[in-house]
């Protein structure tokens, strides 16, 4: 009888505990995404707001696909089509208001950029340093700013919930503070491998970094 009125007080007081004392931390949930999700599909949206001329960009809305490791879609839809494709060996940007692709290899584009943190497969704590933020907006966080000081931004804010990444706030070496939402996410869906493959219309200037 004692043993059986131990475990029912400690049930309930699990069942009292706060939500956030029972979510799994922003790092648990990033290592379970990374461990479990090879593929993804969603949407986005992206705003940036401050930096020197302080004046908020207008939101791009898009959908994105990605497959590790270093193989992702990044199209943009408004209000002006822009599309970032990479093949695992090379990323592919494409401007077609300026007529332009510019095509970088992915260890340069990538590397220690936020995207390796999302559709790379290596450990995060490699090229950052990781600290837990606490819990805001029904979503777990973690702070990620890399030890490389080329990065080009001073820190990334990924928040999480349900072990997949849901917003990401990046500050940059500007003072801009780009925010993605992420919305729709499908893990491990079936995906073409011609999603992954660009080439260049003609006509476009293309520019190798």
């Amino acid at each position: 009888m004692m043993r059986a009125m131990r475990c029912l007080a400690a049930a309930a007081a699990i069942a009292l505990m706060p939500a956030w004392a029972l979510a799994a931390t922003a790092q648990e949930q990033l290592h379970a995404f990374v461990a479990s999700v090879t593929a993804a599909t969603g949407a986005f949206t992206q705003s940036t707001t401050g930096g020197p001329q302080g004046q908020p960009r207008p939101a791009q809305t898009g959908t994105f696909t990605f497959q590790r490791p270093g193989k992702f879609k990044w199209a943009v839809q408004k209000p002006y089509e822009q599309l970032i494709v990479a093949d695992g060996k090379q990323v592919y940007q494409y401007d077609p208001d300026l007529a332009q692709v510019t095509v970088r290899k992915v260890d340069q584009a990538i590397g220690t950029s936020p995207a390796a943190i999302l559709f790379g497969s290596g450990s995060l704590e490699q090229s950052f340093d990781v600290s837990a933020l606490p819990a805001r907006d029904g979503l777990e966080w973690l702070r990620a700013k890399p030890r490389n000081t080329d990065a080009g931004f001073s820190r990334v804010d990924i928040g999480f919930k349900d072990n997949l990444p849901a917003r990401i706030e990046l500050l940059d070496a500007f003072g801009q503070t780009t925010r993605v939402e992420l919305s729709n996410i499908t893990p491990n869906p079936k995906i073409n491998a011609q999603d992954f493959q660009f080439t260049p219309p003609k006509g476009v200037d293309v520019v190798n970094m």
